[in-house]
Formats: structure tokens, sequence, C-alpha cells
């Protein structure tokens, strides 16, 4: 079965080619995808890489794990599920209270 890592600290330049050819160095790589700023079109500086089991992935994290990588250290674990993020409420309002302390009445001294 597949196992996906995360690959962090890449250098911003890395192509999703070279990726690859660097994990085919631990074994068969299924996929390898650099994540992209979807506003500016330029690399986030991570990516994910699926191995095509569990011990290629170990390989691969004990190979490239604190390694450099294009003059940057790299960060290589097994991928977690991404977590849920609440969405954004662009209507306005959405969310908090009514603002301020809540305290005293009205302005400067409470007699």
């Amino acid at each position: 079965m597949a196992k996906k890592l995360y690959v962090g600290g890449l250098p911003y330049s890395t192509t999703d080619a070279e990726l690859k050819d660097a994990f085919a160095q631990a074994g068969a790589v299924e996929s390898a995808v650099i994540i992209m700023d979807k506003m500016s079109g330029r690399s986030k500086g991570f990516g994910f890489v699926e191995m095509s089991s569990d011990e290629e992935a170990q390989k691969a994290i004990e190979q490239w794990n604190g390694k450099d990588f294009g003059g940057r250290t790299l960060t290589v674990n097994e991928a977690r599920p991404m977590e849920e993020r609440p969405r954004r409420d662009f209507r306005g309002g959405g969310g908090g209270g009514g603002g301020g302390y809540g305290g005293g009445r009205g302005g400067g001294r409470n007699w």
C-alpha cells in the first residue's frame, strides 16, 4: 500500500520532476507534487511524495530527513490527514461577541 510523505524546506525553485527523481533513490515513487500558492503561482516550499510501500517510505525518510537539498535542510515525515479548518464567513459579522470588555457602564469612571 502506498504511503504519503510530507516534504518541507524545499527550495522554491524545485519542480515536481526534481522531487520525484530525488525520492526515486529510495524506491518507487507513485507521485510527487510541489504545493503552489494559488495567488502568486509560486512554490510554497513544501510538497508531498507518495512511495509505493511502507518500507520505501521509511527508507526515504531516513535518507532525506534533515539532509541538504539544494542548499536547504529538508523535513521529511509521514503525511498526516489535513485537519478540517473552519470556513471563513465573508458576509461580515460572523464571529465574536459585541466587543469591548463588558465591565462597567458607559465611559470613564464607575462611581
